[in-house]
């Protein structure tokens, strides 16, 4: 009988999602004692996988609950197949990009700043800030207090999975897409044309896996080249931004930027990120959704069935993703 070894914090309820004929080993987050599973459905954290793996034996096949196995690369022996989750995130990561873009397009930050102060003359504090963006020829009648999605254009880095999903729930906002993969095909643009689309890309998108080719993608030369006042957003992974360049865009008001990752993670108590300007900055919670651990133990159980049917597992990672 396959021997399956799931996080004993994980809900009962989902357990019942995993197929019959198998032997449940519910491994503590902190194990003592050695435990037989050929079929590992890991932690969601990186550290309690790290924590759980010297007390397996007998293991075949690691099948992580997130997308990005970055971190599980550094101690998943080379005979263990690893599988990663991805699909498990698409919905709620689209969604924050989504939120996050339209939150700076309707200035929430701002005014949820102002909110504080009970004084509804500041509104009037979102022009300044508009201007300091986007420099005016004229200043227009009457003031403007917030931005429209209508007619941008979003350029997408990372046109996988997720990057249509978002592109998916921009649509009906009337928006013009430019899409950016690691590879060309028909409507989609190589990786090293980037440098020619960002100067025209109001907003950019950034959801690409961490690998060493990413590492700081975007850097002092890439957000040079931005439009000012254009809209970085990263819901990717810390390291693909370098995060002193972006400091000192954002400080030089030449950009504005939200981010769901950074680099360091988690960020330390008083980083220069968490008080830099133009920047709306959320601790890594886009994929943290009720329906999380759900998809992921619906995944895991779709492949435990191919494991025992003897059919090829999907998401095998080969190489760095």
């Amino acid at each position: 009988m396959l021997k399956v070894g799931v996080p004993e914090a994980v809900d009962p309820d989902l357990l019942r999602l995993l197929p019959q004929g198998i032997s449940l080993e519910l491994i503590p987050l902190q194990p003592e004692r050695m435990v037989e599973v050929e079929f590992w459905i890991t932690p969601p954290w990186t550290h309690q996988s790290e924590q759980q793996i010297p007390f397996l034996q007998g293991l075949r096949v690691a099948q992580a609950t997130v997308a990005g196995v970055d971190g599980l690369l550094r101690f998943i022996p080379p005979n263990v197949v690893l599988c990663d989750a991805r699909g498990v995130h698409t919905i709620p990561t689209a969604e924050w990009t989504v939120a996050a873009i339209l939150a700076w397009a309707k200035y929430f930050p701002l005014f949820d700043d102002l909110r504080h102060t009970g004084v509804w003359a500041r509104r009037k504090e979102a022009q300044e800030r508009y201007y300091a963006l986007h420099p005016p020829v004229k200043r227009p009648y009457p003031h403007i207090l917030c931005e429209e999605l209508h007619g941008q254009r979003v350029l997408i880095v990372g046109y996988g999975a997720i990057g249509q999903a978002i592109e998916a729930r921009l649509q009906p906002f009337g928006v013009q897409f430019v899409r950016i993969a690691r590879t060309t095909r028909d409507g989609v643009f190589g990786v090293e044309k980037l440098p020619e689309l960002l100067p025209s890309a109001d907003v950019v998108v950034l959801i690409v896996p961490f690998t060493r080719e990413t590492t700081h993608m975007i850097g002092e030369r890439e957000l040079a080249l931005m439009k000012q006042g254009a809209l970085l957003v990263n819901a990717a992974r810390g390291p693909v931004v370098n995060t002193e360049a972006l400091l000192a865009a954002l400080h030089q008001g030449r950009i504005r930027a939200a981010i769901d990752v950074t680099d360091p993670e988690p960020l330390p108590d008083g980083h220069p990120l968490w008080s830099a300007p133009n920047l709306l900055i959320t601790p890594h919670v886009a994929g943290s959704t009720p329906m999380f651990m759900v998809r992921a133990m619906e995944f895991a159980a779709s492949q435990i069935g191919r494991y025992l049917r003897g059919e090829p597992l999907e998401n095998v990672v080969t190489g760095e993703y």
